[in-house]
This record gives structure tokens, sequence and C-alpha cells, in this order.
């Protein structure tokens, strides 16, 4: 039986660059997740009878949430709901299956790389049929709904048992409930050279993946182990957790630091991956070295022809602003286009869905290609073995020959979590207000070649966003961006991003942060953040 429950708007239910998302508690008060999930509903048009992959990331109260997302689904006449066993549905692998599908979309249950548990962050994003994250035009009509919503549908029926393979039926949808790694799977041996990757491991080289007790773990023990031949133990930490076993899964040296000391000490395996917490975001090391997520794009790019599904050639390079500008030179090289888009995976889709752009790529440990309309934590390492496998050298010779190749742009991240909001808006308003000032000014060796608040017009469909972030850009290809990030919970997180190139000729190995040194304390400066923020040192450096 349907009902028709009666709600009032929440004033707080605006979605960001990834959807909704708060903490726990927030999303347990009474009519709250139901009250979302309709107003997506209620923005959307002809999808009766239709499919929706449901899925999540196993982090605390997604079990609950999906079944009060079945629920809803079913009253709104959804035809099929598709859900991966177990709730457990990597973001990627969500996107695959959606265009695999041809669903009509797909919600998705996650809050990424944010630490779970009963305190910890929840998340609902909605992802259109082509697989990507909905565009800000859903995202607008989602959150105006919220705003006048009164009631949503719901089923009372009982609730479907997500740990048994196989279809029911809620009121007239039927629910289908599948191996989350299976699809994703055989899309992956599309595009790698499996057999080259099995043969790198029967040689004896090792490998070491944190799954970080997120949703990567099923899918890391079913492909690297189990597929490919990585020795048992390979994988590590790869039981899903509701709070990820109290740890942040987020897959950066700070975060994954027993990897990473792992990789920097005499016993290292040779490679070293970790994901996070819905398996979108990726972390490469190698042996005493770590390759910064905007290396890896360049790399990546500079190496695709050696993986089968890119044999062909890449279309085109697109980064996020923030990210360094090192794919760029890869893209010159090959004679491609490189796009510099705000922050966000959205903003990629028009230029993948277009042809535009095959591979592309965020500072936030994220990087992705056409396959899908999501970064893809799994098909980065894929990608990196794949490429391991065919020079058969190891990762720092690698990144090595590269920099002597392109050039280096040492690149460091420096994030001031759970500022206040005021505070944070008025330094990045006064910094916007300097952009003017700041072109031909000299600071040290380095000249500010321009300055401005970066905006973007999109070559595909004409739309225009504003405000994305302030750039520096010195004479010789430095910079220093400013950003405030749309993923955290807790009041705003300032994003500082230090970038200097070095080309071929000069010192390609310095320490990061000694070779950025002068241009650290001057974005400090620049933004006087101590006396704004009360900050005198960033909450986490990458």
């Amino acid at each position: 039986m349907i009902r028709t429950i009666a709600t009032k708007p929440f004033p707080d239910q605006k979605p960001g660059t990834s959807g909704l998302r708060k903490k726990v508690p927030v999303f347990q008060q009474p009519g709250y997740l139901e009250t979302y999930i309709q107003a997506i509903f209620d923005s959307l048009e002809d999808f009766a009878g239709k499919t929706l992959v449901l899925g999540g990331d196993g982090r605390f109260f997604n079990r609950e949430a999906i079944q009060i997302v079945v629920k809803i689904a079913a009253a709104n006449g959804f035809g099929r709901i598709v859900i991966g066993k177990g709730g457990i549905l990597s973001t990627p692998a969500a996107s695959a299956l959606i265009r695999h599908l041809g669903a009509f979309g797909g919600i998705i249950l996650s809050a990424s790389h944010n630490p779970g548990g009963p305190e910890g962050d929840f998340g609902v994003k909605y992802n259109i049929g082509a697989g990507g994250p909905a565009p800000e035009k859903i995202t607008d009509a989602i959150f105006a709904r919220t705003e006048e919503i009164d009631a949503y549908e719901i089923s009372d029926a009982a609730d479907v048992d997500i740990d048994r393979l196989g279809a029911v039926k809620v009121e007239q949808t039927t629910v289908e409930i599948v191996d989350p790694v299976t699809q994703y799977l055989g899309l992956m041996k599309t595009l790698f050279d499996f057999d080259a990757i099995q043969a790198l491991f029967a040689s004896g080289f090792r490998i070491r993946f944190d799954g970080m007790h997120a949703v990567t773990g099923p899918y890391a023990h079913a492909i690297f182990e189990g597929e490919l031949g990585a020795g048992a133990g390979s994988v590590v930490n790869g039981a899903p957790l509701p709070d990820f076993g109290g740890h942040h899964p987020d897959p950066n040296p700070i975060y994954a630091k027993d990897l990473y000391d792992l990789m920097m000490s005499a016993g290292a395996p040779d490679f070293g991956a970790a994901s996070d917490g819905d398996g979108d975001r990726n972390m490469i090391v190698g042996r005493n070295i770590y390759v910064t997520p905007s290396d890896s794009l360049a790399i990546l790019a500079a190496n695709a022809r050696l993986a089968p599904g890119y044999a062909k050639g890449l279309a085109g390079v697109a980064r996020s602003m923030p990210t360094s500008a090192a794919a760029d030179r890869v893209a010159a090289h090959l004679g491609i286009r490189a796009y510099e888009t705000p922050t966000g995976w959205k903003f990629f889709g028009n230029l993948l869905d277009a042809g535009l752009a095959t591979f592309c790529g965020e500072e936030s440990f994220g990087t992705g290609s056409n396959h899908i309309r999501e970064k893809d934590g799994i098909w980065a390492v894929l990608y990196w073995l794949n490429i391991l496998a065919h020079r058969r050298m190891s990762v720092i010779d690698l990144v090595r020959e590269h920099w002597a190749t392109y050039g280096r742009n040492y690149y460091t991240r420096h994030d001031y979590d759970e500022i206040d909001l005021n505070a944070a808006e008025g330094l990045m308003d006064n910094l916007r207000a300097l952009t003017v000032t700041l072109a031909g000014k000299t600071f040290g060796a380095d000249k500010v070649e321009a300055a401005d608040d970066f905006a973007y017009h999109d070559p595909v469909d004409g739309s225009h966003s504003d405000h994305q972030g302030i750039r520096v850009m010195f004479e010789g290809g430095s910079r220093i961006v400013y950003r405030l990030s749309g993923t955290g919970t807790v009041g705003a997180t300032l994003r500082v991003y230090i970038e200097r190139y070095v080309p071929p000729s000069g010192n390609l190995d310095q320490d990061t942060q000694a070779a950025l040194g002068d241009l650290i304390a001057l974005s400090r400066e620049l933004a006087a953040i101590e006396a704004r923020t009360g900050r005198r040192a960033p909450s986490v450096i990458t």
C-alpha cells in the first residue's frame, strides 16, 4: 500500500558539488531523508516504469537509507530498482551500471572520503542517465522543490532482503539485487591488458592495496587477488565497515599513513595504492616515491596508448582548475586539447559526452576517463599496473623519466578545515578585490602575470560558472589558487594550492615543501590567513 505522508521543508537541504552531505543524526531526523528523496523525484520527469540504480559505500545508515529509497521510488512509479548486494556499490561501479543498463538514473548513498559512523557523515547524490552527477540545473531544481515540499509518497511494504541475490516485488516495482563487482569487472577487462598484468604479478611483482575498510575492498579482492593473481594479503583493510574501522577513508599520505610509511621503508613492495570511502579516489605510491594526483593524471595521459581501451589515442585531457598544469604539458606534446574546468566531476561530463576529452583528473585524488562519468579509483590503479606491466620499470624511474621529458610541477595543497564561514567568505572577498591590483607586481623572484576569479564557459552547452576560485599566476607557470570547498559538513574548508613549474633542465629532485617555501609563505601573506581565520598552520598538507 502506498501512503502519502505530510512533511515540511527542511532549511538545510541545498545540495553541494557532490549532492547533499550532512552528519548522520541530521539524516536520521524523522522525515528528513524521505523529504529529500521525494524532492529529487519531484524534480525529474518521465521516469515511470524505468530503471533506477541504487547503492552506497557501506557507511553507517546506508542499509536503512536504502530501504527508504526503495519504498519511495516504488511509490513514485519506477519500474525497476537495481541494488548492489548488501547495499554495496562503489560510485564508479554505479556509474558503469547506470550506463550498462540504460537506466534512467541512480542514487548513490555516500559522503565519499568523509568519516563515517553514528556521528560521522552521510550523503545522497543523484546521477543522471549518462552516469554522472546531476548538472546544476537539476540540483537547483531539487533545492527549489525542498523549499516548498509538503508531502512524500512511500510504500508500507516490508523491507527488502538486500543480502540475497535475485528479484522481488515492491508494489509494482521489481527490485533486483546484483553482485556489485561483476559488471564493473567486465568493463575493466575491455580497457586493460589483464594478461600482461597477470604476467607482471607472476614475475614476482608485489602490490599493497589499502581498501581503508571502505567500498573498494570487495572490488580489490576480486580483481587484484582473484583475476590478476596478486598474492593473498596484497589487499588490506578490505572489509567495508560502517565506521571505516574508525579511520578517515581519504587516500592521502596523512590518512593512509600506514601504506605510505610501508612504501618508504626498506621492505616496501613494488607498488602501493589506496582508495576512498566510495571508491572514486586513488592514491598512488611507488617504492620511495609518492605520486601526486596531478602527476598521475599526466603520466597516464603520456602512456595512454599502452592500454587496449585507449590504444587509438586521446581526444583531449581535462583537469580541474586547482589541479597542476602537468597534464597540459603532455597534451601540448600529444597535440591534443587541454581543458581547465571548475572543481566538481559534473563539469567533465559535457566534455566526455561530446567526445572532446578522454581523460579527466582532479588534484583531490581523482582520475577517470570516458568509460564512465565519475572518477574511478580502481580504474586508476589498473591503469598504473597496465603501464608498469608494459614498461617493466619501477614507479620512481617512470616518474623521473616523465619529469626529465616534461619538467616538474612541484605541487601541494594546504587545507584549513572547519573555519568560521563568515571569516572564510571575508577572506575570499578580500582576495577577489586584490586580483585587480596584483598583475605586474613582483614578490621575491616571482612576478605576477595575471590574477582573477576563475570563471568557466562550457564549450558544449554554453553554461557559465562564476566565482570558482582565486588564481594568482606567475611568469614561468607557477600559481597560487584559493578556493572554498563544498565537500565538508561543518563550517568552511579553505583550500590553498601552490604550484611551481621547473623545466627539465632545472632541479627536479627537491623536497616539495622546500621547493615551494617562498610561495607557501606568500600564499599566507596575500590572504592574511592567520589574521582572518586565527589559523597559524593548515589542518592537512597533501
